[in-house]
Parts: structure tokens; sequence; C-alpha cells
């Protein structure tokens, strides 16, 4: 019971947006509380604010470091049942201790260990994987081995077998996305484990996996397969297709033509080549471009956001916070907090000079209740 609805509190405190103590209201508020009742006039404030006010804060961390601290548990933690996954979560500092990066998103670094391998489960929470350095591990799901490699994009439906493995002599670390606060905080989350290998025809090192092969063809859709599940039936979405993409709508908007989010900014989103909608039922990804010296208007919007840096340096704002971010880098964006961005003149490791941000959001979940609203400001606001 929140203090607003005490007695005690009541009687001490006179509000002139609440009704005048006397000892006939302080025995109706100790009424309430004994059947376990809460006034709305009491709470209003905190359940109906004029904007959200997410329970998250904006927060960086450091690739380098987390990279570092990855190295050092897979010395010591083994991959096995009971643990699963050497899997390093991000938790907000607002967030009370929770391995949530916001409310309704999980992110973590997982590290595999050269020839160990991840043993198969499955659960209802949506998935992906992005590779922000290395190659050498396959994910298997569903018995499709799908090779992981820098700049892809793998995600995964809930409710399907995967396993990984890693099949070269070095470790391999990656981020792994999910909706597990969301399905957590709703009480929908199912888990089960699988077997405890993989058998040696799934222990294979395919360069495409057979949903490359059926579903990875621009525009074409074959006429034999359809979707089993929710979730696009492509595993794999190549870095070298992210990038041309990238490349040829900043082309075209040199050259005069629409295409671009802005000036200097491209931006494509992954999507499901079965339905065109996002590639997961909960989960949006996206990969943005900002070439050098360009600076992104800030953007607010319902719902929240992690980011990692795929290349390139630069200066992110969120909120009040600002910080200068590299390869490899993750923060958050909590809801309704404005976000911009900076490419930093000759600062990056890319040939370009552009910054490169992956993102990953929660924004299917808003637009399907009609709660997704987002607002645009000049770089002067």
């Amino acid at each position: 019971m929140s203090t607003a609805a005490s007695p005690l509190h009541i009687a001490a405190v006179e509000s002139p947006d609440q009704p005048v103590v006397s000892p006939a209201l302080v025995e109706l508020y100790r009424g309430f509380e004994s059947e376990l009742l809460v006034p709305l006039w009491t709470e209003i404030g905190d359940l109906m604010p004029a904007h959200p006010r997410s329970r998250a804060v904006p927060h960086r961390w450091r690739w380098q470091a987390l990279r570092a601290l990855a190295e050092q548990a897979g010395d010591l933690v083994p991959v096995g049942r009971g643990g699963e996954r050497r899997a390093i979560a991000l938790a907000n500092p607002a967030l009370g201790g929770r391995p949530f990066a916001t409310p309704t998103l999980w992110a973590a670094i997982q590290y595999l260990m050269p020839g160990e391998d991840a043993p198969e489960h499955r659960h209802t929470q949506h998935a992906f994987r992005f590779v922000v350095e290395g190659s050498g591990v396959w994910t298997v799901v569903g018995g499709d081995a799908v090779p992981m490699n820098r700049g892809d994009f793998l995600p995964q439906a809930g409710w399907n077998w995967h396993a990984h493995h890693n099949a070269t002599s070095e470790p391999m670390a990656w981020i792994d996305g999910l909706d597990i606060p969301l399905q957590y905080v709703v009480d929908a989350q199912f888990f089960e484990f699988g077997r405890d290998t993989i058998s040696e025809a799934e222990r294979i090192t395919p360069e495409r996996s057979r949903s490359e092969r059926l579903w990875a063809h621009p525009g074409l859709r074959p006429l034999a397969a359809t979707p089993t599940g929710p979730g696009t039936p492509l595993l794999s979405y190549k870095w070298e297709h992210t990038d041309r993409a990238l490349a040829d709508q900043l082309a075209l908007a040199t050259d005069g033509q629409a295409g671009c989010v802005a000036p200097g900014h491209a931006a494509v989103r992954y999507t499901d080549p079965a339905t065109a909608g996002d590639v997961l039922p909960t989960i949006r990804a996206e990969m943005h471009r900002i070439t050098r010296g360009t600076e992104t208007a800030p953007v607010r919007e319902t719902g929240s956001s992690v980011y990692q840096v795929f290349d390139g340096s630069g200066t992110v704002t969120v909120g009040d916070a600002t910080w200068t971010v590299t390869r490899g880098d993750l923060f958050v964006v909590p809801s309704w907090l404005p976000f911009s961005a900076r490419s930093e003149a000759g600062a990056s490791d890319s040939d370009s000079g552009a910054l490169d941000l992956f993102r990953f959001s929660d924004a299917p979940v808003f637009e399907a209740l009609r709660l997704h609203r987002t607002q645009t400001h000049s770089k002067d606001d």
C-alpha cells in the first residue's frame, strides 16, 4: 500500500488537490486499506502522468569492458545444463538490479569458447543474435545450421529449438536480444530443455543455411514453403546486403533522389520476407548509417530501444546524458527521452567515417496496442 493512501499520511499532510482531512476521511481511508483498495484520486499523478516517465534511465556500456569480462567468464564458467548459456546481461541501473536493459528488452553479451556447445533448449521469448565482431559459431535452429559472421543479424522466433556450437579454434562473442522483461511482467513465459548434444548431422558448417536458400532472395517467395510460426522464416540477414542497402540509399540521396531519413542519415529495417512486417512479433530491428560530420535531429518515441555501435565513432545524446561511443559500445534509450547522434569527422576506424548503429526496440508491441507515438525536434530546439 502506498503512503499516499495511508490514513496517517493523510492526517499529517494537507494538500490543495486532496479532500480536507477529517476523522471521517481518515476512517474512510482506513476502510480502504482493510479491503486492499486504493482511491484513484491519491494515485492519479503516478498512474496517469502527462507523458511517459520511464523507470529506466539512459546508460552506456563499453564494449571493451564487456569483452574483457566475457573472456574471464570463458576461463572460469562452463557452459552446460543449469546455466545453459555464458550470457552476461545488461542491467539498467534504475531497474532494481534486474538483468533488464529496459522494462521490456533484454540484452547480453554471449561468449563461446573453441569447440564448445551451448545445449539445446527452447523458450517462448523471441530472440535474436547480432555479431559485432568475429566468426566461427553456428547456431542450430530446428536442425538448420546457420553461420554467424560480423554484421549478421540472426532472428529467432519463440518456441524454436536452438543450440550453438563453435567449430573453430578461437572464442567468439556476440549480443543477444530478447523480450524477457516483457514476458516476465505479463506472466507469459515458458521454457523447455532439449537434447544435451546436437547430432553429428547438425554439426555441420555450411556457408548458407537452409532458411537462406529458401528465403534470402529479394522479392522472391518460394511457392512450396510456408512459415509455420510467428516471426521471420529467414534465420540470417547478411551484412553484405545491409551494407549495400545503406550505401545505395546514401548514393541516391546524393543524386537528389528520396530515400534517406534525412540528409546524411540512411536507415533500413529488417523485415519478414513472407509478410514484409517486423522480423519478430515483439522486437523491431534496424541499422542506421550516419555520415561523417552529420548530426541527427532529436527524436523521442514511446517504447524503449537498445543500440550497439557496429562501426565508427561519434557522440550520442539521450535525455540529459551525452557520451562518446565507438565500435561495440551499447546504450539504452528509455521511453519518451529525446535521442540524437553525431558522427565524429575523422574519428572512425571505418573507411567512410560513418557511424553505423544497430538498433532494436519494442515498437511492434506499442504499434499493436495503438500506443506508439513519435516526436521529432529541430536541432536548435
